[in-house]
C-alpha cells in the first residue's frame, strides 16, 4: 500500500541545504512545523529569508508552531501537470493561513477525494507525509479537514 498521497514517480523536491529554508525542511522530517519569527518586532514571515521583511532585522528565529489553520484560498486541479498524476485528478490544492502566525500562508494538498467540498475559512490540520525511500529522503506538509 502506498503511504503517500500521490503515486511514486513525481520529481523529488530538493530543498537548498544551505538556504534559509533548511530549518523548515528539517522540521518536517521530525513531524514539526517551523516558521520564522523576528526577535525584534515579533513578526511572523513566510517564505524564509535572512532578514525580517517587516523591520529588516537579522534576528530571526525558527519557532515550532501547531500545523493548524484555515483555508484562505483553494483550487481544484483537473489537468495533470505531470504524466504520473494523470490518474490522480481531480485533486484539491489549498492555501492555508496558520492560526498562530497571522498572514503566514502555506500551500499543500487537501487530502481526500478530489471532488470534496473546500470552503474558504474551513479549519484544517497538517499531516506530515514522509518519503524516506526517496533519494534524498524528504517530507511534505499536506492538509486534512480538522475534526
Amino acid at each position: 500500500m502506498n503511504s503517500t498521497y500521490f503515486s511514486d514517480g513525481l520529481p523529488t523536491p530538493v530543498p537548498d541545504k544551505q538556504g534559509p529554508a533548511t530549518p523548515f525542511w528539517q522540521g518536517l522530517v521530525l513531524n514539526t512545523l517551523r516558521i520564522q519569527r523576528c526577535r525584534r518586532c515579533q513578526s511572523w514571515q513566510w517564505g524564509p529569508e535572512y532578514i525580517c521583511s517587516n523591520c529588516h532585522s537579522f534576528e530571526l528565529d525558527w519557532i515550532e508552531v501547531e500545523p493548524k489553520g484555515r483555508i484562505y484560498s483553494w483550487t481544484r486541479v483537473w489537468q495533470a501537470p505531470q504524466p504520473v498524476l494523470a490518474t490522480a485528478t481531480p485533486y484539491v490544492v489549498v492555501l492555508v493561513e496558520l492560526d498562530v502566525a497571522p498572514n503566514v500562508r502555506l500551500i499543500g494538498n487537501l487530502l481526500g477525494s478530489g471532488t470534496q467540498d473546500a470552503q474558504v475559512g474551513a479549519a484544517v490540520a497538517g499531516v506530515f507525509e514522509h518519503h524516506a525511500a526517496s533519494h534524498p529522503p524528504y517530507s511534505l506538509l499536506q492538509w486534512r479537514p480538522a475534526d
